[in-house]
């Protein structure tokens, strides 16, 4: 099993950024953070980095489920999206796979939260795919 879920579309970085946003807005996340990883490693190391973002993402009602159900699951929260220019005009668009990645826990009343949160992020992702997620 992968611990994330991906795409790769065909479209300059800046606009695919704006869809993924307004993608995640419709499965009812918001972004809390995010890190422009280029502009970083720019500023504290003086690198040249591709295009590359991360996008905290958080629906706060399963956030609030998760953290009743365990409360130490916030060293995993919010959901990150990477966003990042492979080559010029062609971006890959990675979520984390909850399910996954909640496995190491052990708490069986996490499942069914991280699978809603699995299937929001697949949408989100497929809806980048079909247009929908076009702003």
């Amino acid at each position: 099993m992968s611990y994330y879920m991906s795409i790769t579309l065909q479209q300059p970085f800046d606009q695919c950024l704006e869809r993924v946003t307004g993608a995640l807005q419709a499965e009812g996340f918001g972004v809390l953070t995010h890190i422009d990883v280029k502009e970083t490693m720019k500023k504290k190391l003086d690198v040249d980095f591709r295009n590359y973002h991360i996008l905290g993402a958080c629906n706060p009602p399963f956030a609030h489920k998760a953290l009743v159900a365990e409360d130490k699951i916030g060293t995993m929260l919010p959901c990150n999206v990477i966003v990042q220019e492979t080559a010029p005009g062609t971006v890959e668009v990675a979520a984390v796979d909850p399910v996954s990645s909640m496995q190491a826990v052990h708490n069986e009343a996490l499942q069914p939260v991280a699978e809603e949160i699995r299937g929001r992020l697949k949408r989100m992702i497929d809806s980048l795919q079909s247009g929908k997620g076009t702003p």
